[in-house]
């Protein structure tokens, strides 16, 4: 019995190789944890955890994540995939944990300029407030149309046009209808239908995916 020892040990050391997971996307970043995709598995997993396929978490911020996967450690960022055969994947993919409230927020940008979030299927457009629209240099009493928006604070007067790009992660839609409301409020951009219709989006699990459509 004593001479399978070593064979046995072999077919285990094997067997355990052949469990390493072949792709791994980091498709979710957040403060000390991280969406990850491991072969078409999705799961939220915390720094110190281990997901699915045996991957570990060693840390994570908005910036990437460190994991260990199968003994070596390697930094990851958004949508980055480890890969024996360095495929990219078919589509792109952006997960939102839900935060305080049960709102979804989410960093992006509009025409290049960095952009706060909130996620709004109520809302009809990506709507934002006068200053940001300012700072993103629109000419929206211009080339806006005049509108009347119903608001939570009551009816508002607005403006509508349409933006040449708004990005969220990996996610970029071009040419999204767009309402300027006069004043401060929302004080986070609305992103509203004129966006979300463009690409799939779902929940699972306290987590919003965004997926891009083929």
């Amino acid at each position: 019995m004593r001479r399978l020892l070593p064979l046995v040990s072999l077919l285990l050391a094997a067997s355990l190789a052949q469990a390493a997971p072949e792709q791994v996307l980091v498709v979710g970043l957040f403060p000390n944890a991280v969406v990850l995709n491991v072969d078409g598995q999705r799961k939220l997993v915390k720094v110190g955890q281990v997901g699915p396929g045996g991957v570990e978490v060693v840390s994570a911020d908005s910036r990437g994540a460190v994991l260990r996967i199968d003994g070596q450690t390697r930094r990851f960022e958004l949508s980055r995939e480890y890969s024996e055969g360095f495929s990219a994947p078919s589509k792109q993919q952006v997960s939102i944990a839900r935060g305080l409230g049960g709102h979804y927020w989410v960093a992006g940008s509009v025409d290049g300029h960095p952009m706060q979030f909130l996620v709004d299927t109520g809302a009809t457009s990506l709507a934002i407030n006068e200053q940001d629209a300012k700072r993103l240099g629109l000419d929206y009493r211009v080339k806006g149309r005049p509108m009347l928006a119903s608001t939570a604070s009551g009816t508002a007067k607005g403006w509508k046009l349409s933006v040449d790009r708004v990005k969220v992660g990996s996610l970029e839609v071009l040419g999204v209808d767009t309402v300027v409301l006069e004043g401060d409020a929302p004080t986070e951009a609305l992103l509203g239908m004129s966006f979300l219709s463009r690409v799939r989006w779902r929940e699972e699990q306290g987590v919003l995916i965004l997926e891009s459509k083929l």
